[in-house]
């Protein structure tokens, strides 16, 4: 096949995050077995206007703020250069309407939509026009196949007016012999929970912080690390010293990959807060590392968390669940191993290599079909 693939950034890119780990794990594969993949994306200052990775031919034009602009006319100019069997959109942010400008079978990839979450995290105008872009989604790709990343962005999808036979769940995968328990690394000595993302309001790092505040009320020693980086950092970490547990979070900023491995293999659970993802990638890295994780019941991370078998799931915003959830595996050192266990066992039923296999079918369903 003779792809070209849409999404807002390339895993070089600073602001990358799982929607790109996603893209690249995949197409990257696709790309290695012959398909020839080019690549849209937005880039950064300082950044090459062209470059490979993973073998896709990757082309940058704009920036963070641009490229919504911008790449409208990098895919025409694309379109009309070359004979594409497929185009694929990754729709992580804003939607590009890019159905529309051309007949050629097309794929839109949805990690998950916003919707009204997005009043959580930007100011009410911003917020308003990310909601507002949504809107359109069932009508300007009517004629496009979804690859949905979980059951909660199918059902989203679906009930926006997308009709279910054209919308195929393809779950991420894990690397589970990178991800991987390592008997040279202990659990902490004090029971220790993981945050592991970016630092955005929408995320719910606050909830783990006043959880943490609560947990602590019964044990001193309960410590929270709190991993990436973000624009609300500095919020988080007032907060945490108001709530008077400064003393037990821990803001490691950015960690390289092997940090993060050694991070959850040491940690006695993942914390993940979020009241919406497409999946939780995280989760999942944490199951594979064999360490359980507490997330809330939302959409896409109740899929990455089986309740009481990989980790447990509170409902969203309950703190005082969350806190007794952290104080129960403080209490039971062999809880927390079952559960570890319990992730390693699913993780090891995920693979990159089989999205890959599912997702190059559903591509070739495309073309068969005539988009």
């Amino acid at each position: 096949m003779r792809i070209l693939l849409v999404n807002w950034n390339d895993r070089e890119n600073p602001h990358a995050g799982g929607a790109e780990i996603h893209l690249h794990e995949i197409f990257g594969r696709l790309a290695r077995q012959g398909h020839a993949i080019d690549l849209v994306t937005s880039g950064w200052a300082g950044a090459a206007p062209e470059a490979e990775l993973d073998g896709l031919r990757v082309r940058r034009v704009g920036g963070r703020h641009t490229f919504a602009l911008r790449a409208r006319p990098a895919v025409r100019r694309l379109l009309a250069a070359n004979r594409y069997d497929v185009v694929v959109e990754d729709i992580n942010k804003l939607p590009l309407f890019l159905a529309g400008l051309t007949d050629r079978p097309f794929c839109a990839v949805v990690p998950h939509l916003f919707g009204a979450t997005a009043f959580r995290e930007a100011s009410w105008p911003i917020a308003a026009v990310v909601w507002a872009a949504e809107r359109p989604i069932p009508r300007a790709y009517r004629r496009a196949w979804f690859h949905a990343i979980s059951e909660s962005t199918r059902d989203d999808l679906v009930r926006r007016g997308i009709p279910a036979e054209r919308v195929v769940v393809i779950y991420p995968g894990v690397d589970a012999s990178w991800y991987a328990p390592d008997a040279k690394v202990a659990r902490a000595e004090v029971p220790t929970f993981l945050y592991v993302g970016r630092l955005k309001r929408y995320k719910g790092v606050e909830i783990a912080l006043r959880a943490l505040a609560l947990a602590r009320g019964s044990r001193a020693d309960l410590v929270l690390e709190v991993a990436g980086q973000g624009d609300d950092r500095p919020r988080l970490e007032r907060l945490a010293a108001s709530l008077g547990i400064a003393e037990g979070v821990r803001f490691l900023g950015f960690v390289s990959e092997e940090e993060k491995r050694r991070r959850l293999r040491r940690a006695w659970a993942l914390v993940f807060p979020s009241p919406k993802e497409g999946w939780g990638i995280s989760n999942v890295e944490a199951a594979a590392c064999a360490t359980p994780a507490l997330a809330s019941d939302s959409p896409g991370l109740r899929e990455s968390v089986r309740d009481g078998e990989t980790g447990f799931l509170v409902p969203h915003g309950d703190t005082q669940a969350l806190a007794q959830r952290m104080l129960a595996l403080a209490a039971d050192r062999g809880l927390v191993e079952r559960l570890g266990h319990g992730g390693r066992a699913f993780a090891e039923r995920l693979s990159w290599e089989r999205a890959a296999r599912a997702t190059e079918a559903h591509l070739q369903h495309a073309i068969a079909r005539g988009g």
